[in-house]
């Protein structure tokens, strides 16, 4: 794996020094994320690319990528709060062994530069959203599949909607921010203990700066708080699991100018400002979606229904992965996993997916031309 030089932690400003008693550098960010990567069986490659003044004086974009000489078409992974590239390695073997694929931390989050955002919503959205194509730019990706997990799913739908020649198949995994902020959230059937309380406390605090005033306790603290997730990656890294929490609490014990952006989108920490719902109509219907929920997870996944009656003539493949909760990539991976290759494999060989009239068959239709075996009887799919 190559790797170019580390970006220096921010630690300007007297209340960022306050919070940050904790033991935390890029070093040590870099070293429990390669102790996570060692644990892959395919070789991977990380590096910084340089974005230019997109948010900050020279931001950069920390990327990973894996099976890069494949001339399928890639994924792009895009994380959701708190998270960062390393999240995912319960997934990237298995969704490379036929394509490229890329993970970024998004900017303001893992090893990704972070920069002073706006607080407006807006700016903040629109600040993340640049960002991303800067990097496609970088890239030089032409299209590809787009995949986002919770906060990482409202800006792949956004990105999309900006930018809808680049994306050839959209992956929505729990996507936070597609609703709009219910009325009655007090007695709202569904969202945890943990969630409520927090919706209440961290109106005047970014999300997750419990975790930074803990100081050197704050790994103690995500262990205790969600020990699910730690267990989670048990199986895969037997030697030390508790490296999950080693990481999470490096990519959040930093300066927290991602989540800053976050905290100027949301609306209650459950829900965005600007929610998704109220812009799918503006997404191009050529771009095929798959929604992917998990079964137990506090996010609404009753907004399938909208889509499905905004884009009646687009491909829209929903998916309840039963047993799941919001980290669906994590609480089951290898039926995530399948429903990602698919949708990966079913962009490949079809150009253009449309219905037919029948709502119960999905009709495949490649450059115009109707094949005898393109009837295909799929659950779960809507027009």
């Amino acid at each position: 794996m190559a790797e170019s030089n580390e970006i220096a932690l921010d630690s300007n400003g007297w209340l960022w020094g306050w919070f940050s008693w904790s033991r935390c550098s890029s070093t040590m960010l870099r070293t429990v994320e390669k102790k996570i990567f060692s644990y892959l069986k395919t070789g991977y490659r990380g590096w910084y690319v340089d974005i230019g003044p997109v948010v900050g004086v020279s931001d950069k974009i920390w990327t990973i990528s894996l099976n890069q000489d494949s001339p399928k078409t890639p994924i792009v992974l895009l994380h959701g709060l708190g998270a960062g590239v390393a999240l995912w390695v319960l997934n990237l073997d298995t969704l490379a062994m036929h394509r490229p694929v890329y993970a970024i931390d998004l900017l303001g989050f893992g090893r990704s530069s972070r920069p002073v955002f706006s607080k407006q919503a807006e700016e903040a959205e629109n600040q993340l959203i640049n960002s991303v194509e800067e990097w496609r730019k970088e890239m030089q990706l032409e299209k590809f599949v787009l995949l986002g997990h919770s906060m990482g799913g409202f800006l792949a739908a956004s990105y999309a909607i900006q930018y809808p020649k680049r994306v050839k198949h959209l992956i929505l995994a729990d996507p936070w921010g597609f609703l709009e902020k219910p009325n009655d959230v007090a007695n709202k059937v569904g969202l945890p203990l943990w969630l409520k309380a927090l919706t209440y406390v961290v109106i005047p605090l970014n999300p997750l700066w419990a975790v930074r005033f803990a100081g050197p306790f704050g790994q103690r603290l995500i262990e205790t708080i969600r020990p699910d997730i730690v267990k989670k990656f048990a199986p895969f890294l037997k030697d030390d699991p508790s490296i999950i929490s080693q990481y999470i609490h490096q990519c959040n014990i930093q300066n927290p100018s991602g989540e800053s952006a976050f905290y100027a989108m949301m609306q209650g920490f459950g829900w965005a400002k600007n929610p998704i719902v109220k812009r799918i109509d503006k997404l191009d219907p050529q771009i095929s979606i798959t929604l992917l929920y998990g079964s137990r997870s506090w996010i609404d996944n009753l907004n399938d229904e909208t889509i499905k009656q905004i884009r009646s003539s687009s491909y829209v493949n929903v998916q309840i992965i039963s047993g799941a909760g919001h980290h669906v990539y994590l609480d089951k991976c290898d039926t995530f996993n399948k429903y990602v290759l698919e949708a990966c494999a079913l962009n490949d060989t079809n150009s253009k997916l449309m219905y037919s009239t029948n709502k119960e068959d999905l009709k495949l239709i490649e450059n115009d031309d109707v094949k005898n075996n393109d009837i295909v009887k799929k659950k779960g799919v809507y027009n």
